[in-house]
């Protein structure tokens, strides 16, 4: 049996203390008798279900550690629906509204706003490589206007292909898909390890680039031609503003997809493995909280995931022809049926 959680043993920052007890909580959210502004930047659309069950989550944080909307801190929330040009519309816009701090979702939202402002506190989250890609220093200490939460380690690249492989051990050939557009950091954070998996498994693998719908479907129907084909979703904002076509397109073409998101599975994606976003947005009100009581963010260290969540979905494995080890649904934290 694999070992399908090698991150929970790793030692991750998590500097969340820090709160002074003896501060009442209204108090402290007040001090100044001043009204806070917090910028909330979403790369997906309000109506979107899930996002919305995160971003009530922050909220929900924000209101136990004193900061209630409408009271003591107003929250300017901004859906940028998955558009490139209306996230650095709502970025500029954010900025504009002299943000106390903002939160952001995502590598491409946040840097957008590294591109308005190199002032204003932002917490970001859900942001696969912030070092890589400019956004910190480093992890113990970012060094600028910014810190928040990595979403995952660019070992997961090698651990998705592991999992496939167990529940559809006849996979050949893998290709690993994602936008390079809203997911720049792929190439240099996942695809390494993605790529020494498949060498050590004897599978031939393939960095698929898609731009629009369009490709998508190319890249799966190519995989869909022949037995063997074999698809990994890493994680990219892009992938999860169009994964029903993703996941439709799976199932029509016969290719079983490992996904980077539960919500995939929950969607009828045949697998997920990945951090747990709504615990990640829980732990961004505790940084946000202490930015507004004064910390920097160049001295919050950058936090990794502490939270794993492996779905398995039954009736898509079916529908596949794959049976899931019996092992592998007793780790799983949910099945689907």
């Amino acid at each position: 049996m694999r070992d399908y959680h090698p991150m929970r043993r790793r030692e991750f920052i998590t500097l969340l203390g820090g709160t002074p007890a003896a501060w009442p909580l209204a108090a402290r959210a007040q001090q100044d008798g001043r009204a806070r502004r917090i910028g909330v930047l979403m790369p997906f659309a309000e109506s979107d279900t899930d996002a919305k069950v995160q971003l009530s989550e922050f909220i929900r944080g924000l209101a136990q550690l004193g900061w209630n909307d409408g009271r003591n801190v107003r929250i300017d929330v901004r859906w940028a629906a998955g558009s490139v040009d209306r996230t650095r519309l709502f970025a500029k816009e954010l900025v504009d509204l002299q943000s106390d701090v903002i939160l952001t979702h995502s590598t491409p939202a946040t840097a957008a706003l590294q591109r308005d402002t190199r002032t204003i506190p932002i917490v970001f989250v859900v942001v696969s490589d912030p070092v890589g890609v400019g956004f910190v220093a480093g992890l113990p200490r970012p060094g600028g206007n910014l810190t928040g939460f990595i979403h995952m380690e660019g070992s997961l690249g090698g651990k998705w292909l592991e999992l496939l492989t167990d529940i559809a051990p006849g996979v050949k050939r893998a290709a690993i898909m994602f936008n390079p557009d809203t997911a720049p950091y792929a190439r240099s954070y996942y695809v390494p390890s993605f790529e020494a998996a498949a060498r050590s498994f004897n599978i031939t693998s393939t960095v698929a680039l898609v731009h629009s719908e369009a490709e998508i479907e190319t890249v799966i129907a190519s995989l869909g031609r022949e037995p063997g084909g074999g698809l990994v979703v890493p994680a990219d904002t892009y992938s999860t503003v169009h994964r029903t076509p993703i996941i439709s397109l799976a199932a029509r073409h016969n290719v079983p997809a490992i996904y980077f998101d539960k919500y995939f599975a929950k969607d009828g994606g045949l697998l997920s493995y990945g951090p747990d976003q709504i615990d990640i947005f829980r732990r961004a009100a505790p940084y946000v909280d202490r930015i507004l009581r004064g910390e920097k963010p160049a001295d919050l260290p950058v936090q990794a995931p502490t939270k794993y969540v492996l779905m398995l979905n039954l009736k898509t494995a079916k529908a596949l022809g794959l049976d899931i080890p019996l092992k592998l649904q007793a780790f799983a934290e949910e099945v689907i049926e």
